[in-house]
């Protein structure tokens, strides 16, 4: 067993201001793609360095926005229905993929429409530098102390220091998340895009890939208490948000390459 690594979840605190890990992790995830993408642009040689920043604003603003908006409707409404202000504290965790998804979709759709760009090429574009935030925000996560695994008797399961861990070893699932949702799913996305491919493409190899990630560790880590087992003692809100994103992204990978193929 591994001993958790009890990170003060306040980095710095100025007197009733406080800057948690959690934040930090979400803008250096942010600049570290915004970073990524420059390059990307430059070697695209179709962005330049103020069209890239337009973007990232625009998909940072999805992100929180979508994020939070996912998290008070898809996993804690009840609470935030009794305490509303509770929404506006991000800091202190609460943030949902699939809500964020939606959120960077609905901005980059708007973004499209002012800069007249098709919205597959620009979500192709900028997709491969999305599990960098992805890492990032696990990260945060495993510093709160928060979304761990079940149980578990593994040489690297840990005692997490929430009460209701019940004080026994658990799977470290938010490293999990870290390593498949951020390190190689950006790895396997960086290497794909490399190269050009059908429109379409690389997009929906995201989507699938995070999907078949995100449920396969839905199946050891602990649903959100408020919300519990939807069905059985196996089936998340997770893995019902997860499942049609691996559906979308292989029917979106079949319609790209075929559109190839028929030309």
């Amino acid at each position: 067993m591994l001993k958790y690594p009890e990170i003060d979840p306040v980095a710095i605190a100025f007197g009733p201001v406080q800057v948690r890990w959690y934040g930090i992790s979400y803008v250096a995830g942010i600049l570290v793609a915004w970073w990524l993408l420059r390059l990307r642009g430059v070697h695209a040689k179709s962005w330049t360095r103020e069209q890239v920043a337009d973007l990232v604003f625009y998909a940072t603003a999805g992100i929180i926005l979508g994020g939070r908006l996912g998290s008070v409707l898809f996993y804690n409404f009840p609470y935030y229905l009794e305490e509303p202000l509770a929404m506006f504290r991000v800091w202190e965790g609460g943030m949902s993929f699939h809500g964020g998804l939606l959120g960077v979709l609905i901005a980059v759709w708007l973004y499209c429409r002012k800069e007249k760009r098709g919205f597959f090429s620009v979500t192709d574009f900028i997709v491969p530098v999305g599990p960098i935030g992805l890492g990032s925000g696990r990260i945060g996560n495993f510093i709160n102390g928060e979304l761990w695994g079940g149980p578990s008797d593994l040489p690297w399961a840990m005692v997490f220091p929430d009460p209701m861990a019940g004080g026994v070893p658990r799977h470290p699932s938010q490293l999990y998340e870290a390593c498949l949702e951020g390190l190689l799913l950006f790895v396997i996305l960086w290497w794909y895009s490399a190269r050009p491919r059908p429109v379409m493409a690389v997009s929906g190899l995201f989507l699938a890939l995070y999907g078949v990630f995100r449920t396969a560790v839905e199946c050891i880590r602990v649903p959100d208490k408020q919300i519990g087992y939807l069905a059985g003692d196996w089936l998340t809100m997770g893995m019902v948000l997860s499942v049609p994103m691996i559906l979308a992204g292989a029917a979106m990978l079949v319609i790209a390459y075929r559109k190839v193929i028929n030309h």
